[in-house]
C-alpha cells in the first residue's frame, strides 16, 4: 500500500476540518439561542433547560464508544463520520416544526446522536492524517477550524438578531442554519480514508477490548468523568450572562468571543503540547477552567463576564484537542477509535447528572452555586493529574508502555 505524502495528509486534514467548520457554523447559529428560545418563547425553567441539555448529551453519548469500536473493527471511518454528521441538518428541520420544549428535546437528541456517531471515527481520521510528532498540532488545526466555524455561525446569528426590529424570529435563524450544514456534508467528497497497516489481532468481544486499557489512560478517563460532573451545559453560562444584564443579542456575541478565542489559541496550544507534553497543558487547562467558572459565578459586571468568556475559550483550546491527541497516542493501535469513543461516552454520561445538579443548585442556592461546584471539581481534576499522571507515554507494538524519562525536557 502506498504511503500518503505529507501534502496529501495535510489536504485531508484540512477537508476534515472544513466539515467541522461548516457543521459547527450551522450548529452554533442555533445553540446559543436555544436556552433563550426555551425560556422566552416556550416558558421553560432553568431546571427544564438542564434536563433537556443533560438528557440529550447523555443519551447520545452511549453511542460514542460503540461508534469508535465499529470504526476500529470495520475500518469504515469516513462513512461512519458522514452518517454522524448528516443529522445536523435534520436537527434544524425538527426545530422549525417544534412547538414545545419536548419538541426541542427531540431535536437536541437527534443532533447529539449524530455527534455520538461521528466523534470517534472523525478523530481517528484526524490522527491518521499526521504523524505522532505532530499529533497535537493536527488536532489543534482541526479544533481551530471547528471553533472558527462556530464563531462565524454565532456572529451571523448575532447580526440576524440585531436586524430583527419587530421581535426575535428564532425560526428564521433555524432555517438559515441549514445552508452551512449541507455545505459541510459536501466536504466529504474530498476526504480520503488512509487505512494504515496494523498488526493482525484476534477479534474479541467489545467489553473485553474495553477492559484492555492502559493504566494512565484509565486514570485520565476517571478524571474526565469527575471533571464533567461539574462542567454542566453551556446553557447555564448563557442564562447567567442574561441574568448579569446582557440582552439577548449581546449574550450571543459573548459566545462568539468564546469561540473566537478558542479558534485562535487551538493551534498554538496543540503545537505547545507536542513540545512540552500533554500533562502540563491538561493541568493548566483545568486550573483555567476553575478560574473562569468562578468568574461566571460571581461576575459583578459586564467586564468580568467578558473576561470569563475569554478564559473559557483559552480553556477549550488547552484541553479539547490536547486530550484527544493524548488518547490517540497512548491507546493501543487496534483500540484507538474505541478509546476516543469511550472518553466521549464517559463525559457525555456525566453531563446528565451534571446538568440536573446545576439546575437544582441554581434554583435552590442561587445562580453562583453550580459554577462554584464546577470550579471545585476542576481543581480536583487538576490535582489528580498533577499527582498521578506520568510523563507522556506511548504504547509499543507489543502493548508495553514506554515511559519517557522525567528529565526529558520534551515531555511533561
Amino acid at each position: 500500500m502506498t504511503t500518503p505524502t505529507k501534502s496529501k495528509l495535510l489536504r485531508n486534514l484540512i477537508f476534515i476540518g472544513l466539515v467541522s467548520f461548516f457543521i459547527d457554523f450551522s450548529t452554533e447559529m442555533v445553540y446559543p439561542i436555544i436556552p433563550l428560545y426555551l425560556t422566552m418563547a416556550l416558558g421553560a425553567t432553568p431546571a427544564i433547560v438542564g434536563v433537556i441539555e443533560g438528557l440529550a448529551e447523555s443519551v447520545a453519548s452511549l453511542l460514542r464508544v460503540f461508534s469508535g469500536y465499529i470504526s476500529d473493527r470495520f475500518q469504515k471511518k469516513k462513512l461512519l463520520a458522514f452518517i454522524g454528521y448528516a443529522p445536523a441538518t435534520l436537527y434544524k428541520l425538527i426545530l422549525l416544526i417544534a412547538g414545545s420544549w419536548a419538541g426541542v428535546l427531540g431535536a437536541r437528541v437527534v443532533d447529539r446522536i449524530g455527534k455520538g456517531i461521528r466523534t470517534a471515527p472523525r478523530d481517528v481520521l484526524v490522527s491518521e492524517s499526521t504523524d505522532k510528532d505532530n499529533m497535537g498540532l493536527a488536532f489543534g488545526i482541526h479544533k481551530a477550524l471547528d471553533m472558527l466555524g462556530a464563531a462565524l455561525g454565532i456572529l451571523v446569528a448575532f447580526l440576524l438578531l440585531r436586524a430583527m426590529t419587530n421581535g426575535f424570529d428564532f425560526k428564521f435563524i433555524f432555517a438559515v442554519s441549514i445552508i452551512p450544514a449541507v455545505l459541510g456534508l459536501g466536504m466529504f467528497f474530498f476526504i480520503h480514508e488512509h487505512s494504515r497497516p496494523r498488526p493482525t489481532v484476534q477479534r474479541e468481544s467489545f467489553w473485553k477490548n474495553v477492559h484492555k486499557v492502559d493504566g494512565q489512560l484509565r486514570l485520565y478517563l476517571l478524571v474526565t468523568f469527575l471533571f464533567t460532573l461539574g462542567n454542566s451545559s453551556n446553557a447555564f453560562i448563557l442564562l447567567k450572562a442574561y441574568a448579569v444584564g446582557f440582552d439577548v443579542v449581546n449574550v450571543v456575541l459573548l459566545f462568539f468571543i468564546y469561540n473566537a478565542v478558542a479558534s485562535i489559541l487551538s493551534i498554538p496550544f496543540g503545537r505547545l503540547s507536542d513540545k512540552i507534553g500533554r500533562k502540563k497543558l491538561l493541568v493548566s487547562g483545568y486550573l483555567v477552567f476553575a478560574l473562569c467558572y468562578l468568574g461566571f459565578g460571581f461576575a459583578p459586571n459586564h467586564i468580568v463576564m467578558i473576561a470569563a468568556f475569554v478564559l473559557y475559550g483559552a480553556y477549550t483550546a488547552m484541553i479539547t484537542g490536547v486530550e484527544r491527541a493524548y488518547i490517540a497516542e497512548i491507546a493501543r493501535p487496534e483500540l484507538k477509535g474505541t478509546m476516543l469513543g469511550l472518553q466521549s461516552t464517559l463525559a457525555g454520561i456525566a453531563l446528565l447528572p451534571a446538568s440536573i445538579i446545576a439546575g437544582l443548585l441554581w434554583e435552590t442556592l442561587g445562580s453562583a452555586a453550580p459554577f462554584v461546584f464546577g470550579a471545585a471539581l476542576s481543581l480536583l481534576a487538576a490535582v489528580l493529574l498533577l499527582l498521578f499522571m506520568r510523563n507522556r507515554s506511548t504504547v509499543s507494538a507489543n502493548g508495553i508502555d514506554e515511559i519517557s524519562p522525567v528529565s526529558d525536557p520534551e515531555h511533561g
